[in-house]
C-alpha cells in the first residue's frame, strides 16, 4: 500500500476534470482498505469508485482511496439461477458482459452504464425500465470508524429512484466492497417496452429477442444518445427525472399536452428532464468548455478545460431556467464534490 501525492484525478472521474488529490492510495485488497482507513494523520478520506457519477469542483486536501478490488464468483445456483458476488472495483459494463457470456440475465438494460460496479448501488442505478434493485441480493461494505465488514440486504439498502441508505444515513459511514446479484440461467424476463428497444429491435429483423441482442440494443441506442465519456468528458445523465403528484401532472399536460411522461403509480408521474432541457433551448448549446450535449440534453460535457465550477454554473442556469418555465424543479443526478 503506497500514499502517493499531488495526484492529477482526470483519468479517475469521466467528466475529466483536472482537479488534484493531495494524498492517493490505490486500494487492491480488503486488507488494504483495513490499514489506509486505520491510518492517522491524514485528513478526510474521499472514497473514488469508477469516477462515473461525480463532479469534482476544486482540488481535494482528502486522502483519496481508489477502490480497485477485482473478481466475479457464482455464490449459488441451482438449474434456473444464479447468485454471483462482484467485487466493488468491476468495471460495470465489463460485468455485465460477463454475465451475458454466461448466459445470465437480468443484467442486460443496463448495458453500457458507466463506472464500477461498487459504486451502483448507491445511486441505485437504472435505465430502461430496470434499475439495480430488481437483481440485487446484498452487498459488503466496510464500517469505515471500525474497519468492520458488514453484509447490508436489500431491504437494508432502503432503495429508491437513484437513491439508497449510502446517500442518506449512511453517507460516510461505509465503503461498499462487493455485491451479489440474482440472475436468471433460462426463461428470462425480457423488458423491452421501455424508451427505444422495440423499435431498435424491430430494425434489426429481431422477432424473439434474447437477452444478449437487448443488451445490444440498449448499447445503441446509449451510443446514438450519449458520448463516450473517453472522448467527451461527461458523467451519463446529470439531473434526476422529476417526478409530480396527479395534480401537477394535470395542471402540466394542460399547457403541455404533447410531453412524454411516465406513469409510476396512480399519484406519481415522471417527467423526462431532458425534454424539459431541451424546451428551454439548452440542447447543444456551449459555455466556454461546458455545455450541453448535441444528442441529449440531460447530458452535460466539458469539451476539454471546463472546471467543475463552470459545470456547475452552467448546471445551475438550467434548474433556474425549468424551475421559470414549467413550475418544475429539477435536481443533479451526479454527486458533486464541493
Amino acid at each position: 500500500m503506497e500514499i502517493q501525492q499531488d495526484i492529477s484525478l482526470k483519468k479517475y472521474n469521466t467528466f475529466g476534470i483536472d482537479a488534484k488529490a493531495k494524498f492517493f492510495c490505490e486500494i487492491n485488497s480488503i486488507d488494504a482498505l483495513k490499514k489506509a482507513l486505520a491510518l492517522k494523520g491524514y485528513p478526510n478520506l474521499f472514497v473514488l469508485g469508477g469516477g462515473s457519477n461525480m463532479l469534482i469542483t476544486k482540488d481535494l486536501e482528502n486522502l483519496v482511496l481508489h477502490i480497485n478490488l477485482k473478481g466475479i464468483e457464482v455464490v449459488s445456483e441451482n438449474n434456473d439461477e444464479v447468485v454471483i458476488k462482484v467485487n466493488a472495483g468491476e468495471n460495470w459494463h465489463n460485468m455485465v458482459l460477463w454475465t451475458l457470456d454466461h448466459n445470465y440475465g437480468g443484467l442486460e438494460n443496463l448495458s453500457l452504464i458507466p463506472g464500477n460496479t461498487g459504486t451502483a448501488p448507491i445511486q441505485n442505478i437504472g435505465a430502461y425500465g430496470v434499475e439495480l434493485k430488481d437483481t440485487f441480493v446484498s452487498c459488503e461494505a466496510m464500517e469505515i470508524g471500525t474497519q468492520k465488514l458488514k453484509t447490508f440486504t436489500k431491504e437494508e439498502c432502503q432503495f429508491g429512484y437513484r437513491d439508497s441508505y449510502f446517500k442518506n444515513e449512511g453517507l460516510g459511514k461505509y465503503i461498499i466492497t462487493s455485491v451479489s446479484f440474482k440472475l436468471t440461467k433460462r426463461k428470462h424476463t425480457l423488458h423491452v417496452g421501455y424508451g427505444a428497444i422495440v423499435s431498435e429491435l424491430q430494425n434489426s429483423g429481431i422477432t424473439e429477442p434474447s437477452i444478449g441482442d437487448v443488451s445490444n440494443a440498449v448499447i445503441s441506442i446509449r451510443k446514438s444518445k450519449l458520448p463516450d465519456p473517453k472522448e467527451l468528458g461527461n458523467s451519463g445523465s446529470f439531473f434526476k427525472n422529476p417526478v409530480v403528484n396527479r395534480q401537477q401532472f394535470e395542471n402540466f399536460t394542460k399547457l403541455y399536452p404533447n410531453a412524454p411522461y411516465y406513469k409510476i403509480s396512480e399519484n406519481e408521474f415522471k417527467i423526462p428532464a431532458g425534454w424539459l432541457i431541451e424546451q428551454c433551448g439548452f440542447k447543444g448549446k456551449r459555455f466556454g468548455d461546458a455545455g450541453v450535449h448535441k444528442n441529449q440534453a440531460l447530458v452535460l460535457v466539458n469539451y476539454g478545460n471546463a472546471t467543475g465550477a463552470e459545470i456547475i454554473e452552467l448546471a445551475e442556469k438550467i434548474m433556474e431556467s425549468v424551475a421559470q418555465r414549467f413550475g418544475i424543479s429539477i435536481v443533479p443526478e451526479v454527486n458533486i464534490i464541493k
